[in-house]
C-alpha cells in the first residue's frame, strides 16, 4: 500500500461518517472483548486452513512466503479422497462457525463470521451431491461450480498452466525446485480427476456430446508439439536459467514420465464417455437434477430466487434495457425490425467488426488499453477511496482460448509485484464488435474486478480469500454503469449502446441459464433466442451457452447482483437526501469486500 493509498483511506473514513454513512470498521483493528478475541483466532485459523486446503491461492495473492513458502510447493488433491477429506473438514469448520455466539461480537467479526458461515454452508451443500466440482472455497475458481469434473472450461488441464507460469514467481533455486513439486502434483491432480469422471459416469453423470467434443479438442492441443516446448516447461527453463542447473531438462523428464501419461489417459476417459453421451444441455438429467440446480442457483446468486422468479426477472429487465436502446438506435435512423434484429444488422456493418489477423488483433488491444486510461483520471468522482488499480491487458494462452469466456480479470498480488490481469480471448475476433470493447474494459479491470479485488488487500487474509460471484459480477455490471455515469459515452453514442447491449446480455443469461437447467431448452434453442433476441453473434453466444451448460447457475450472479446494489443505492439515496453522496455509498459497498447479497444489504443499512 502506498503512502497516497493511506492518506485516502484515514481521509475518507472522515468523510464518510460527516455524510451520515459510517465507516466500514478498520479490518485490522484490535478485538474489544474476550468474545472478539477467540473469534479472531478462529477465524484467522480458518484462513490458514483454507490455504492449506487450497494452496494455489497462496501464489494467487503473493503470500506463498515465509512461514507459508511450503505452500508453494503443493496444489490442490483433486483425487476423489482428497476430496472427501476437504469435504469433511469443511463440515467440521461449518460446525465451529455454527457455534459461534454472532451477538456477542462486534460488528466487524460479526459481518465476518457471517461470511464465512455462509460460504462454508454454501460448500457444504455442494458436497452433499456425489458429483461434480465444489469451487466456493477455491477462490482462483470461486465463481463457478461444475456438474462435470472436467469440461471445456473446468480441469486442471486448463487451469493449472495459467497458474505455474503466470502466477508461480522463480528468483531463487526453492522457487524453481517448487515448481517441479508442483508438476509432479499437477500429474496427480489430472489423474485424480480422472478418477473421478469414471466414478461420476457410473452415476449417469456425462457431459453433453458438444462439450465433451470441445475437450477432447483441448485436452489434444494441450499434448501437441514435443514436450520441452509445453508453456509449463518452457516457462521453467526459461526463467530458471539463471539459476543455474537443468531445470528445463528435469521438467521435461517430468512431463513425459508423468504429465503426458496423465493427459492420454484423461483423453481415453473423455472419448469412451463421448460415446455415451447425448445432447442433452441442462442438469435436469442428472440425479437429483432439480435440486442440484437449486443449489447452483443459490451459490451463484446468494439469493434464494427460484429459476422461475429468475426467469422472470430477466425478461422484465431485458424489456426495459432495450426500450433504451431503441431510442439510440432510433436516433441513427434505425427503424425498423426488433431491437435485437437492429443490433444484429449494427454488428454486420464492417466498420465495427474484427478480422483474425494480427494487425486486428493489435488495433484491438490499443482500445482496451486507451479505454483502461481514459477512465482512470475520473475515479475521484465516484469513489473516496483509491486504489492503484494495478492492471496489466493480456491475450489469453492459444490452447485455452477454445473453451475459455470472452474475457475475465481479477487483482494482482498484495505486494503488487504480479499486476492484476484483464484476460482477453482472441481465438475468433469475429465476436467482438468495437462499440462493444469500452464497456467490457471497465467491467473486467477499472473500476470492475481488477479495481474492486484491490480493496479486499485490506481485509483479514481469512476474507481476501473467499470471494461471491453475485457480489463481484454484479460489482463488475455496476462498474460499467459508473462509467456510462462518469461520461465515458457522452460524445460516443455508439459505446453507450454497447453498454446498454452489454447489461441487456447479462439479463438475456437469467433466462438462457434457467430456460437450460429449468425449463429444458436445447442448445439450439438457447442459442437462437440468445442470438436473436440481443443482437449478439451466433459465434459468440454459441460459447456462452455452452458456459451455461458446464457452469449452472454461475451466469445468473451477474444481473441479479447488479439489480441489488442499485436498489440498495436507491435506498440510501432515498434515506439520506441532501446528505447521499455517491463516493461514500461506492465505498461502502467496495470496501466491504466480497460478501453475500444479503450481507451487503445488511452492511449498507447499517452505515446510513
Amino acid at each position: 500500500m502506498t503512502t497516497n493509498r493511506r492518506q485516502f483511506i484515514a481521509a475518507g473514513s472522515a468523510t464518510m461518517l460527516a455524510s451520515g454513512i459510517p465507516a466500514v470498521a478498520a479490518a485490522g483493528a484490535p478485538a474489544a472483548t474476550a468474545a472478539d478475541a477467540a473469534a479472531a483466532r478462529l477465524l484467522a485459523q480458518m484462513g490458514e486452513d483454507l490455504l492449506a486446503d487450497y494452496p494455489e491461492n497462496a501464489t494467487g495473492l503473493g503470500v506463498d512466503k515465509g512461514a507459508r513458502a511450503a505452500l508453494k510447493a503443493r496444489l490442490t488433491d483433486r483425487t476423489p479422497e482428497g476430496q472427501a477429506r476437504i469435504a469433511q473438514r469443511v463440515a467440521a469448520r461449518l460446525a465451529a462457525l455454527e457455534a459461534l455466539d454472532v451477538a456477542a461480537l462486534g460488528d466487524r467479526l460479526r459481518t465476518d463470521a457471517d461470511v464465512l458461515r455462509t460460504a462454508y454452508g454454501f460448500a457444504a451443500e455442494g458436497f452433499r451431491f456425489p458429483y461434480g466440482d465444489v469451487a466456493l472455497l477455491n477462490l482462483n475458481w470461486s465463481w463457478r461450480n461444475a456438474p462435470y469434473v472436467v469440461a471445456q472450461n473446468t480441469g486442471a488441464f486448463l487451469e493449472i498452466p495459467s497458474l505455474l507460469t503466470e502466477q508461480h514467481t522463480i528468483g531463487t533455486r526453492e522457487d524453481a525446485d517448487a515448481y517441479l513439486s508442483r508438476l509432479e502434483a499437477y500429474a496427480g491432480q489430472i489423474e485424480g480427476e480422472t478418477a473421478r469422471l469414471a466414478h461420476d459416469a457410473a452415476q449417469g453423470v456425462i457431459a453433453p456430446a458438444f462439450l465433451l467434443d470441445k475437450t477432447i479438442a483441448q485436452i489434444t492441443l494441450a499434448q501437441a508439439g514435443e514436450v520441452a516446448a509445453w508453456p509449463i516447461i518452457a516457462s521453467l527453463a526459461t526463467r530458471a536459467k539463471h539459476l543455474g542447473g537443468d531445470y528445463g531438462r528435469q521438467a521435461a523428464a517430468m512431463a513425459k514420465a508423468r504429465i503426458a501419461p496423465a493427459l492420454a489417459g484423461q483423453q481415453r476417459e473423455l472419448e469412451a464417455q463421448r460415446r455415451k453421451a447425448n445432447s442433452d444441455a441442462g442438469v435436469w438429467k442428472l440425479p437429483r437434477g432439480e435440486e442440484y440446480y437449486a443449489w447452483c442457483l443459490v451459490a451463484g446468486t446468494t439469493t434464494r430466487l427460484t429459476p422461475e422468479e429468475i426467469h422472470q426477472r430477466g425478461l422484465q429487465e431485458l424489456g426495459e434495457l432495450q426500450s433504451r436502446m431503441d431510442a439510440i438506435l432510433r436516433s441513427r435512423g434505425m427503424t425498423q425490425g426488433t431491437v435485437g434484429e437492429r443490433m444484429t444488422a449494427l454488428g454486420e456493418d464492417p466498420r465495427y467488426q474484427y478480422a483474425n489477423t494480427d494487425a486486428d488483433r493489435a488495433r484491438l488491444m490499443r482500445l482496451l488499453e486507451a479505454s483502461a486510461q481514459r477512465i482512470r483520471p475520473e475515479l475521484p468522482r465516484a469513489f473516496a477511496t483509491l486504489v492503484r488499480g494495478n492492471l496489466e491487458i493480456k491475450r489469453m494462452a492459444p490452447e485455452v482460448e477454445p473453451g475459455a469466456p470472452g474475457a475475465y480479470g481479477g487483482a494482482g498480488t498484495i505486494d503488487g509485484k504480479i499486476p492484476g490481469k484483464f484476460w482477453i480471448n482472441m481465438h475468433d475476433m469475429a465476436v467482438w464488435r468495437s462499440y462493444s470493447m469500452p464497456t467490457l474494459v471497465y467491467h473486467e479491470s477499472i473500476p470492475g474486478h481488477v479495481w474492486q479485488g484491490e480493496y479486499t488487500f485490506d481485509l483479514p487474509l481469512y476474507r481476501s480469500l473467499l470471494a461471491f460471484n453475485a457480489y463481484s459480477e454484479g460489482w463488475a455490471l455496476y462498474a460499467e454503469q459508473l462509467a456510462d455515469e462518469l461520461g465515458m459515452y457522452d460524445d460516443d453514442p455508439l459505446a453507450r449502446l454497447g453498454y446498454l447491449q452489454s447489461i441487456a446480455f447479462r439479463a438475456c443469461r437469467l433466462v438462457v441459464d434457467t430456460g437450460l437447467h429449468a425449463k429444458r431448452w436445447s442448445r439450439e434453442q438457447a442459442i437462437r433466442w440468445f442470438a436473436e433476441t440481443n443482437g449478439s453473434s451466433v459465434a459468440e453466444v454459441t460459447g456462452e451457452v455452452d458456459r451455461y451448460c458446464a457452469w449452472p447457475g454461475q451466469a445468473c450472479g451477474y444481473k441479479i447482483g447488479h439489480s441489488e446494489i442499485n436498489r440498495l443505492r436507491n435506498e440510501t439515496r432515498q434515506s439520506l437526501g441532501a446528505r447521499y453522496d455517491l463516493r461514500r455509498f461506492d465505498d461502502v459497498v467496495v470496501k466491504a469486500g466480497g460478501v453475500p447479497m444479503l450481507t451487503l444489504a445488511r452492511i449498507v443499512q447499517s452505515q446510513r
